[in-house]
């Protein structure tokens, strides 16, 4: 059940105490079933705001386009799997080579959608793309072997991203930002949250670019060349305000090459740059090796554009085994602190 479907059921409950009437909803919620065979897009399609569509185990071969709010799309655990078609739609998800599109526009974004219990997998561009959303919840989902994202939101709000694998995709395995493909300021999330995710075998674990208040906590990161970017640059409002905490971030020693933005990264745990604001607490921080210039336990560096990080706190955290500095500071930010963390080696020294 949907928080707005929470909601809504309150305010009836409130209103029947009060002796006030409440107006009978439109449409009664339907639950839908896919069986193997059958087309899950059709069953979207077909669907109304707060029906559910549940997704029986099997191999389905296509894309899927979400345009309707409060809709829930469920599967029957990891083998429900999605994967491309033999050809792909007319449809502008199937097109652009996505597995599950949930898209909105800036005047009505999308809200309240889920996806859950299921695999998509090996798609030519994003598993699950998200655009113009609000309270968007991915839950226990296996997004791998995707050429680029394995989840992507932008130009959304909220969101809940929590208990899914995301593993062997060619970028991050869980990517959220504010925008892909203009520049503009930092966009406030109002409170997503990346949870209790295991990520392994990407390029980055998880990439959070131009955003503010979020938090990404309890999180198996490992075996990524990265594992955890936060990324901003100089436009305004600055990326911040947010909480990267209690995560398991280990031998992310996988080497990337470089880019035409970005140099080689290997051994990288946390990276910030180009960020204000930020707390960096309570991670678990270990085994990491590399000569990347990213390369460090919990690591602060200066944007591509040159854009210093400032007023990030960076404290009690464990760090041990890493071969490259536990903390690096290779940045000319202000105000940077770094407390009660366990490490042995930093750059510069004295900050252990």
């Amino acid at each position: 059940m949907t928080k707005r479907q929470i909601t809504y059921l309150g305010c009836v409950a409130l209103m029947a105490a009060s002796g006030v009437s409440a107006a009978v909803p439109a449409h009664a919620a339907v639950t839908r079933n896919v069986q193997p065979g059958q087309s899950i897009q059709a069953a979207v399609n077909a669907a109304k705001p707060g029906d559910v569509i549940n997704i029986a185990a099997g191999t389905y071969h296509e894309s899927v386009t979400i345009t309707t709010s409060d809709l829930t799309l469920r599967g029957a655990g990891k083998r429900t799997v999605i994967a491309p078609p033999a050809t792909p739609g007319r449809d502008a998800c199937a097109q652009k080579g996505n597995g599950i599109c949930v898209i909105g526009t800036d005047a009505k974004p999308i809200e309240g959608v889920e996806i859950g219990s299921l695999t998509v997998r090996a798609f030519k561009k994003n598993g699950i793309w998200a655009s113009r959303t609000d309270d968007l919840t991915v839950r226990k989902v296996v997004v791998e072997k995707n050429g680029n994202w394995g989840i992507a939101q932008e130009r959304s709000t909220g969101g809940e991203f929590r208990g899914n694998i995301a593993r062997d995709n060619a970028e991050a395995g869980i990517f959220l930002s504010n925008t892909t493909d203009t520049e503009a300021g930092a966009l406030d999330t109002k409170g997503a949250v990346v949870s209790g995710n295991y990520l392994v075998g990407n390029r980055i674990g998880v990439t959070i670019r131009r955003l503010r208040n979020l938090v990404v906590e309890g999180n198996a990161v490992t075996g990524n060349c990265a594992g955890v970017f936060v990324v901003g640059d100089e436009g305004v409002p600055r990326t911040g305000d947010l909480a990267v905490r209690s995560n398991s971030v280990f031998q992310n020693n996988k080497q990337c090459p470089k880019t035409a933005r970005l140099p080689e990264i290997q051994g990288a745990g946390i990276v910030l740059t180009g960020v204000e604001r930020t707390t960096i607490a309570s991670n678990v921080v270990w085994g990491h090796t590399g000569k990347s210039p990213f390369a460090g336990g919990i690591v602060l560096f200066k944007s591509i554009v040159g854009t210093p990080s400032s007023g990030n706190d960076i404290s009690n955290n464990v760090l041990v085994g890493n071969t490259v500095p536990d903390l690096a500071n290779r940045d000319t930010g202000q105000g940077n602190t770094f407390g009660g963390n366990f490490c042995k080696a930093s750059e510069p020294a004295g900050m252990c």
